[in-house]
């Protein structure tokens, strides 16, 4: 494994890709950008949350796996730490990875916006179709990303998984000062709202142009392309597909690797 993309799919005797029917035009294909530059602060200290061992495996790998599960996925690009570039690449060329997939890593910036942004940079032209991906989001079910992908193929711009809401939300006025009471000002209609996963996907061009206008900073990429007027469609998520942000997610998330190995061996 290097820096450079492995050769693309061999051709088959009829002089087509392996992957494309003869007599079909090309699928477009997909890469996925893996932004893992993040501190991950909330988890305590040591290790960036990235690289936090999810099963004995630092949860990055996992998140590579569960991208690279996808037939639809060629390339993953791994941004990682401005500084941490080299440890990102040994780490990956330590685990088993798909053969089928090709892997890239560069630096990050400070910010997630700006880790996103080196990721599409880096992306080879013929790439079409981009995933943005979560790396404490280690647990994706591979239904969860093709969904995505297949909504992006069919015309979606923009495409966000997303599992509906289970508690009541209030949006509330911010309290003067932490810890003082935060008076309600609406409750949203709880049917209408979801809670939105990763990965998101996106027509490449779209994606460019929202990181290219859109200099305000957003939660998601998905807010960047709304900003831009353009349409976001939403698929069903995966309760699985949550994120690893406190120590307690970390602790459900060894539950349901531990439920996976010994129902499916994974």
């Amino acid at each position: 494994m290097s820096d450079e993309s492995r050769p693309s799919p061999p051709e088959t005797s009829a002089g087509t890709s392996a992957e494309t029917p003869a007599g079909d035009r090309p699928r477009p294909r997909t890469a996925a950008v893996i932004p893992a530059a993040g501190r991950g602060v909330r988890l305590g200290p040591g290790a960036p949350k990235a690289l936090r061992a999810l099963g004995g495996t630092p949860m990055l790998i996992h998140a590579v796996r569960a991208m690279a599960a996808s037939r639809g996925v060629s390339l993953v690009v791994v941004v990682a730490p401005p500084d941490g570039a080299g440890e990102v690449k040994s780490l990956l060329d330590a685990h088993a990875l798909p053969e089928r997939t090709d892997f890239l890593v560069v630096p990050g910036g400070e910010t997630r916006q700006e880790s996103v942004r080196l990721g599409l940079d880096a992306l080879p032209p013929e790439y079409d179709i981009v995933l943005v991906h979560d790396a404490a989001r280690p647990l994706v079910p591979v239904d969860s990303v093709d969904a995505v992908i297949d909504a992006v193929r069919e015309g979606a711009p923009a495409v966000v998984p997303a599992v509906p809401l289970a508690d009541t939300v209030k949006q509330v006025e911010p309290a003067a000062a932490p810890g003082e009471p935060e008076p309600v000002v609406a409750t949203p209609e709880r049917a209408r709202l979801r809670a939105v996963q990763t990965p998101q996907g996106f027509d490449r061009a779209t994606l460019v142009r929202a990181h290219g206008t859109v200099t305000d900073d957003v939660t998601d990429d998905a807010s960047m392309v709304e900003r831009l007027g353009l349409a976001v469609v939403v698929v069903p998520g995966h309760e699985e597909a949550f994120k690893v942000t406190r120590p307690l997610d970390l602790v459900l998330a060894e539950a349901v690797l531990a439920r996976r190995r010994l129902n499916d061996g994974f």
